[in-house]
This record gives structure tokens, C-alpha cells and sequence, in this order.
């Protein structure tokens, strides 16, 4: 790996660190993000990250302070930054109110000019972009940092002091022509997405560049933290429905922010959570996002052992037993009884977890059962089972040496195409994905969970 030149006679005392935008990507920068913080531990660490991942950052030691992106919408040249310290935080109007407290510097600036006068006037000595747009280079460049770090592509590279060398990029000048003719000769209906650049793991991406900054290579170990509000938040409304201490605690996320063509089918996610309610006596918790409450309500709605819940307990009530009349049971069939207290299937959707309530719930969960989307990657950075299925996107770029995880895909000759939307319609890549081949790998991690959790009285 090639190295960039000493960076100074002192180590640098104000460090910019630009974070990706998408959840996934953010949360497997975390090895990088460590190796930073070891590498510079006096220095004062700035992320500037977008508004999307304020949560999900909380709770880690990683920085001393965040600044945000300008919410889309809210982008007017007059308006300044605010500044909130150790307090509540403060949020743009089209925002909704966190539910935390961050215990370091936070400010969202509600224009790119009073972005750039807020970086500017942290004087970074260093700025380290982790992702790879010109418009991240172009905002450390007018932030006046002496040294920008990141990969030398994308039409940026004159806008940085540091340019590090792309090791997966594709020899030769890569055109849609050449696509075509790749196409042509696998034989299938539409250029095959092969792209500039081989597929190789973003954690290892991220960590050439914190080895070419010297810091010591970091593993694939990813690495987050839940706050104390977030986790009685979880407690509180699983203690609503009379499943506070169930186990086994299985969460299906069935969103995927990227596209439809990540999702595998409603109706299937609904078949395997039955059959591990039926099975394992688990309680199985259908999680959603925001735009994805449709996806959820149909799993819960297609699910034989699904409860119907009222909305969650407010913050003022107290948990326990008194809230178990939001609980509505639902008419079953004497085929399918209910496998002890607490087993089904619950939705929670009304409100919406939270990005934190998220981390805390899948924190204590036994298995989580997902596309490849964001909690994916939440599940392996704190060690829980989980079972990913695949569709239109390369495992590579997103592959870690994490045990707990099984993959479940089929190969198809039109991919991975990496498109959100299926081009051919027949989403091939999803439909053959079975019941079967989900359920089993669940079954078999869950087994193995339970077996090494087992109470030793």
C-alpha cells in the first residue's frame, strides 16, 4: 500500500472525516473509523455525515463532534449553522425530533454556505473522505483543510492534496459498447452491469485508506452502540405487548432502501416467519422504515400466527403488565394454536422504530432475518445470527470473514445487474429464492444461537 507523506512534523490536531451516505457503507467504514481514532487519539475528530445517520452513529467514541449535510429542502443561501452542545439536539423544520442525547458538539448547517463556514472555522488540519463523490471533495477543498485525503477518481483528483490509487479499478477504458459485447457473448437480453471497478469488500476498500494515512490496517470486525434512551424505548414496548424477556427473538426487515429489486417477496418472508413461530416457538417482529410500511403490514397481514397491536406506549407510561390490553389477539384457527405466551408474529410499525430503537432491538434479538439492506450490517456489528437474501447486487462489495452470516441467492445469467429495478421484469434473481432454502439456513443458525446461549441451569 502506498503510503502519503508524513503529514506533518505534529501529528494533525483537527481531522474532517467524511462519512458514506447509505447505513450499510457507514457501518462498515466502523474498522476505519476505529483505526482513526487509534491513530490520532489527541486529535479533535469531526464527521460530516448526512442527517440519516445521526442515530446510528450515537453512542460510539469514534468522534467528538458531527456536523450535518444541509437537509434536502431546507438548502436556503441565508441561512447560518446552529450549534448544540451536550444538549437536545437541534433539526431543520422538515426533520422529526430525535429521541436522543449526544454527548459531543453537534451541528447542522442549513445551507452549503453555512456548511462551509462551519468547517471553516474548525481550521481541519486533515480531511479524510471515506466516500467517493466530487461534491465530497469539492466541500473538504472549500473548507480549507491543508491536506485532503480520499481515492483518485471520479473527475476529483485535482481537488486533492492526497490522492490514493484505486487497486480494484478495471484495466482499460470501460464503455457501453463493451458492455454490449459482453453481453453478446454470455448470451443474455441486456449489458451485464460488470462496471468500472471489480468487486472488492468496502471494508477492505476503506481500510487502504486508513493504512496509506498510517494507521495500522484494521480487520473486518464492524463496531456499534446503543444509547440507554433507545434501549428502554425497546424494553418499554416490547414489555407493551408481554414479550419483554421472550427468547427465541427473531426481527424480519424486509425494506431495502436501494430498490425493489432487492426485496424478496412479502408473502415468503410471512411464510418463514410462521414456520419458525410454528417450529421454534419463536416471536418473530416485523420491522419497516419509512416508505416501507406497506411491505410490513402485508407480511403481518399474510402471516397465520400474526398479532394485531395498538400504537406503542408512550414515553410517560410505565412498563409492564398494565399495557398488555393493547395486545389484540386474533381469531385462529384451531390448526394453527398459538406456541406458548408470547409466540406470533407482531408488526411494529405504528410509530416507526427509530434508527437507535432499531440497534437496540436487533442488540437483543436471536436472529435476524434480512435483504441485503442497512440492518444487515447492524446485525454483524453486534454479533447476532443473520440470515441475508440476495438478489441483483454482488456479494463482494459487501463481504466480511463474519461467521454468524448465511447468504441465501440464486445465480442467474443476467446478473448481478446492480439496477434497483428489475430491466427484464421477471426479478429471477428473487423469485428463486425458496421458502425452504430461508427457513433452513434460519433454523440452523438459530439452533446453534440457542445452543451456545443455553441457560446452564
Amino acid at each position: 500500500m502506498q503510503h502519503v507523506d508524513r503529514l506533518a512534523a505534529q501529528d494533525p490536531q483537527a481531522i474532517l472525516v467524511v462519512l458514506p451516505t447509505w447505513v450499510g457503507d457507514s457501518v462498515m467504514a466502523t474498522p476505519t473509523l476505529r483505526a482513526l481514532r487509534n491513530r490520532f487519539a489527541d486529535a479533535r475528530i469531526t464527521f460530516l455525515m448526512n442527517p440519516n445517520l445521526r442515530e446510528l452513529v450515537s453512542g460510539g467514541d469514534w468522534m467528538d463532534e458531527c456536523v450535518e449535510w444541509p437537509p434536502i429542502g431546507t438548502r436556503s443561501a441565508s441561512d447560518g449553522p446552529r450549534m448544540i452542545a451536550n444538549c437536545q439536539l437541534p433539526i431543520a423544520n422538515s426533520l422529526p425530533t430525535p429521541r436522543l442525547r449526544l454527548g459531543f458538539g453537534y451541528e447542522a448547517p442549513r445551507s452549503y454556505w453555512g456548511l462551509v463556514k462551519a468547517l471553516r472555522a474548525r481550521r481541519f488540519d486533515l480531511a479524510i473522505l471515506l466516500p467517493n463523490s466530487f461534491r465530497v471533495a469539492w466541500i473538504a477543498w472549500c473548507s480549507g483543510a491543508k491536506r485532503c485525503i480520499g481515492y483518485g477518481r471520479d473527475g476529483r483528483s485535482f481537488l486533492l492534496t492526497d490522492r490514493i490509487p484505486v487497486r480494484n479499478r478495471r484495466g482499460g477504458k470501460w464503455s457501453a459498447k463493451r458492455a454490449l459485447r459482453t453481453s453478446i457473448k454470455m448470451g443474455t437480453k441486456l449489458p451485464v452491469r460488470l462496471g468500472r471497478y471489480v468487486p472488492m469488500p468496502l471494508v477492505e476498500y476503506y481500510a487502504d485508506l486508513a493504512e496509506a494515512i498510517g494507521c495500522e490496517r484494521p480487520g473486518d470486525q464492524l463496531q456499534l452502540f446503543t444509547t440507554p434512551d433507545c434501549d428502554e424505548a425497546i424494553q418499554r414496548r416490547l414489555a407493551s405487548v408481554g414479550i419483554a424477556d421472550r427468547h427465541p427473538l427473531i426481527v424480519i426487515s424486509p425494506g431495502a432502501k436501494f430498490g425493489a429489486s432487492k426485496c424478496w417477496m412479502p408473502e415468503r418472508f410471512a411464510a418463514v416467519g410462521d414456520r419458525l413461530i410454528e417450529s421454534e416457538n419463536a416471536t418473530v417482529i416485523v420491522t419497516c422504515g419509512p416508505g416501507e410500511e406497506a411491505i410490513a403490514r402485508s407480511i403481518g397481514g399474510t402471516m397465520k400466527n400474526s398479532r394485531s397491536i395498538g400504537p406503542s406506549p408512550r414515553p410517560s407510561d410505565p412498563p409492564g403488565p398494565s399495557l398488555h390490553g393493547r395486545l389484540v389477539q386474533p381469531s385462529v384457527g384451531p390448526s394453527h394454536p398459538w406456541k406458548g405466551e408470547g409466540a406470533g408474529g407482531f408488526v411494529f410499525d405504528n410509530p416507526l422504530l427509530t434508527l437507535g430503537e432499531l440497534k437496540s432491538l436487533i442488540r437483543r434479538c436471536d436472529l435476524l432475518i434480512c435483504n441485503d439492506a442497512g440492518p444487515r450490517h447492524l446485525a454483524k456489528a453486534f454479533d447476532v445470527p443473520v440470515v441475508t437474501v440476495f438478489g441483483p447486487t454482488h456479494p463482494d462489495w459487501t463481504s466480511t470473514s463474519y461467521q454468524k452470516e448465511r447468504i441465501v441467492r440464486v445465480d442467474v445469467d443476467c446478473g448481478p445487474c446492480q439496477q434497483r429495478v428489475c430491466p427484464l421484469g421477471h426479478h429471477q434473481c428473487m423469485t428463486g429464492v425458496t421458502v425452504d432454502r430461508v427457513f433452513d439456513a434460519a433454523t440452523s443458525l438459530l439452533q446453534s444461537h440457542l445452543s451456545q446461549h443455553a441457560d446452564p441451569r
